[in-house]
């Protein structure tokens, strides 16, 4: 997920910035099937990822819910737009409790999103147009309607007893249920245990109570979980984004949660998970998954859910390069803020991390509200969606996009609880609005349900402001946030400095962030204006491995077009511009 725009240093009214194209198409990435080439060039390391909301993409069959073949029938959009993976979220069979993230099966598909055949046709035709398919790998729970959990909470003898999480209450007697165990809290909100009348115990849940925790001190949990990865890799997907990962395991003592200050919107009393997350275990988990996984060709990835509290418990997650390739980085998509300090003290932190890994970017997702909601000021904000697509695509790492970013689609959230899908928005109402304002349709076009379903009414309402923020409009606005994107995915794939570049950053000051790319003798100037003023801005290429007298040629500036050559020792930048320029 990221972009660029840039400025004019001798420009007549103070300040330009440039929105040249880019040129040339995104080059072809290795078939699905191909073994990576030497030297470590396995293709994530230049991949752009796009995070798919199966349920809000595309409906082919009218029934307002998107599906696989609505998937297929937009591939080339991603093609054209400049995309190597798609990622989607949980297609299998589940109740909906949390929107796939409950799941009754892990090698089935849910019917409303199509057959099997529909999954290997578009798995077939992505890999035509050198896309690959990253699966969901939900690792942590499944749905208490899972075959396992109906298994386990049948009887306290049965077999699959221990694939799960269950406990004694306290003060638990023959006519009373007691209290729960202890005062874990759930993610969502009240106990993390849940009572069961069939067979008088709790079971653990860290998320729903309809998503009851896996046992992952069982090694026939860890059997059936490899299995998995086995049979989806065998169906030729790509790799795996693996989902909450640091709440595997739990203290084995049961020790009492530390409560903190304050109570949340559900209304508990805040609670530190210092007990339910990134316990021991974890990290051999991942090593399992990685080794599994490594015995197929073409270089399967690994991305992680990991919102670690900071970039050293973040790296980690590399092992010795023998767990995950790719942890998504929370830290710098939550800064939440147009903050040049924050960034380069971010950035300059997982640049030099220990593990040497590999960096993995975004600004949203399933379950965040949209960054050009987050990161804009209510006035800039289109131009403030270019700066940020900037940051997401010519920093070093594998950027991860989510649907209809490219447009500047934002949160809308439900205006009545009567309209609310996702359960914590029926929970936590007025205070907690849930997450469906972030999973709403894709803005295919201008008509009534934005060219996403033929359906009267969608699963979720098509927002207002798709009438302008579409594929169709913004295609043919050269200035558009789309096209923005496209330029930028260009770039990141022919600029040499841009694809393969280290990542330095220039300076410390307060309103600008300000860093290079460099590859050889290629480099390449990335300048963001944070603040709503204009400013100027320089540095001395010498200082950087340039020669003294190099100059600044324009690849692509906003919110205007800017010309070059240009002096790099003094540049002036608009309010929220970004400009991206070779240094020659």
């Amino acid at each position: 997920m990221r972009w660029t725009r840039s400025f004019i240093a001798a420009c007549t009214a103070g300040l330009c910035l440039w929105g040249g194209s880019a040129g040339a198409a995104q080059s072809a990435s290795n078939n699905g099937n191909a073994t990576s080439p030497a030297g470590g060039d396995e293709w994530w390391r230049h991949a752009v990822i796009y995070e798919l909301y199966p349920q809000s993409f595309q409906d082919s069959d009218g029934d307002g819910v998107g599906d696989l073949k609505g998937i297929t029938s937009r591939l080339d959009y991603l093609r054209d737009l400049g995309i190597d993976a798609i990622w989607l979220t949980p297609i299998y069979p589940s109740p909906g409790v949390d929107n796939g993230y409950d799941i009754a099966d892990y090698t089935a598909l849910d019917p409303k999103y199509g057959t099997m055949a529909d999954f290997d046709n578009l798995v077939a035709e992505a890999k035509k147009r050198n896309i690959r398919v990253i699966m969901d790998y939900v690792i942590n729970h499944t749905s208490d309607q899972h075959p396992w959990f109906k298994e386990s909470r049948s009887s306290r003898s049965n077999p699959k007893r221990d694939w799960y999480v269950w406990r004694d209450g306290k003060g638990e007697s023959a006519t009373d249920k007691g209290q729960p165990p202890n005062n874990w809290q759930s993610w969502f909100g009240h106990s993390a245990w849940q009572w069961d009348e069939t067979t008088r115990q709790y079971y653990y849940h860290y998320f729903y109570v309809q998503q009851p925790d896996l046992n992952w001190r069982n090694p026939e949990v860890h059997t059936a979980m490899m299995g998995v990865l086995d049979f989806w890799i065998k169906k030729g997907v790509a790799g795996f984004r693996i989902d909450a990962v640091s709440r595997l395991f739990e203290d084995p003592e049961m020790r009492e949660d530390p409560y903190m200050p304050g109570y949340n919107v559900y209304g508990d009393r805040n609670i530190k998970h210092k007990y339910t997350d990134d316990m021991p275990g974890v990290h051999d988990v991942l090593k399992e998954v990685r080794r599994t996984v490594s015995k197929y060709p073409g270089d399967p990835v690994l991305v992680t859910e990991a919102d670690e509290p900071n970039v050293e418990a973040l790296t980690k997650m590399y092992g010795d390069g023998d767990e995950v390739q790719l942890p998504m980085d929370f830290q710098i998509a939550d800064v939440n803020a147009m903050s040049a300090p924050k960034f380069r003290k971010l950035f300059d932190e997982i640049e030099n991390n220990s593990a040497h890994g590999q960096p993995e970017y975004f600004f949203s997702n399933h379950d965040q509200p949209r960054q050009w909601d987050r990161y804009g000021d209510g006035k800039h904000n289109d131009q403030i969606a270019k700066l940020m697509a900037v940051l997401e695509l010519t920093t070093r790492g594998t950027p991860q996009m989510y649907y209809g970013e490219e447009l500047g689609m934002r949160t809308t959230d439900p205006a009545r609880i009567e309209d609310v899908h996702d359960p914590i928005g029926k929970l936590g109402w007025p205070k907690e609005k849930g997450r469906d304002g972030e999973r709403t349709p894709m803005q295919w076009d201008g008509t009534e349900n934005a060219g996403f379903t033929t359906a009267a009414k969608p699963w979720l309402a098509v927002p207002p402001s798709a009438k302008t923020y579409n594929v169709e409009a913004e295609s043919k606005d050269p200035d558009s946030i789309l096209n923005t994107y496209k330029k930028l995915l260009a770039l990141r794939q022919t600029n040499k400095a841009l694809r393969d570049g280290t990542q330095a950053s220039i300076g410390n000051d307060p309103d600008v962030f300000a860093f290079l790319r460099k590859s050889g003798t290629a480099m390449v100037l990335v300048v963001l204006n944070m603040s709503a003023r204009e400013h100027s801005w320089g540095f001395k290429p010498d200082e950087y491995g340039a020669q003294a007298s190099a100059t600044l040629v324009p690849l692509y500036s906003s919110p205007m077009p800017v010309a070059g050559p240009l002096s790099p020792e003094r540049i002036k930048v608009a309010p929220f511009a970004a400009m991206v320029a070779e240094v020659k």
